[in-house]
């Protein structure tokens, strides 16, 4: 199975991608404009059938989207002017995965646990619990090892908790959504390279469908 990495960069004059990157709920408005890159009349979920996973994210030359798909986008399907789109295929990385290789790595995930009805009778916790700090360094690790990496350095940076709405036309049937997000990047070894791809196709945690769950990785950079 091929996947494949787009790159958008907004226009700055696009009302659209303005629109869709501003509040808590850029999550929410960005599914809706990433799956309206992918054909219509979809039996089930579209985002799970074109294995549709994004984030937005702040680079040293701006705000860009990331968008890891089963089959390639169709940009054209974007309001005009929306932004600058790069296409290409991740096959030769996902080749190039072997035992024992070093990697730079980055994943905005939702970090949680789900405690027990014992200890959520007793503690009056909630059925989902966000974690954050040390919690979430661990929940990573964790994660991590579940997708064939062994994590070298850890780096966690919390970002705002995507809120909002989704569903029906009707305000009091509309879903309430709420993620927490946590940035991490750092370095990791590769343990075993057939799970890490199985686990880069499927994205990790929860929330994939809001902007969480997409592992990116990079080679380490040679030194001369």
């Amino acid at each position: 199975m091929t996947l494949w990495l787009t790159r958008i960069v907004p226009s700055p004059s696009s009302r659209e991608a303005h629109r869709d990157l501003g509040g808590n709920d850029q999550g929410i408005r960005l599914h809706q404009r990433m799956l309206q890159m992918f054909p219509d009349g979809i039996e089930g979920p579209a985002r799970a059938a074109f294995g549709v996973l994004f984030r937005a994210e702040e680079t040293p030359r701006g705000l860009q989207i990331l968008l890891q798909s089963h089959e390639a986008p169709d940009p054209s399907r974007l309001p005009d002017a929306y932004g600058n789109v790069e296409t290409r295929s991740l096959d030769g990385m996902l080749s190039n995965l072997h035992k024992g290789a070093i990697i730079n790595y980055r994943c905005v995930a939702s970090p949680v646990r789900k405690p027990g009805a014992a200890a959520r009778e007793a503690y009056k916790l909630p059925p989902v619990v966000a974690l954050s700090g040390n919690a979430a360094i661990e929940w990573w690790e964790r994660q991590s090892t579940a997708a064939g990496l062994e994590p070298l350095h850890i780096n966690a940076h919390p970002l705002a908790t995507v809120r909002g709405s989704r569903g029906h036309k009707d305000p009091a049937a509309k879903q309430r959504v709420q993620h927490s997000r946590t940035q991490f990047d750092g370095t990791a070894r590769v343990l075993d390279a057939d799970l890490l791809r199985e686990k880069l196709a499927a994205g990790i945690g929860r929330g994939k469908a809001y902007g969480c769950g997409l592992l990116t990785l990079a080679p380490m950079q040679q030194r001369s």
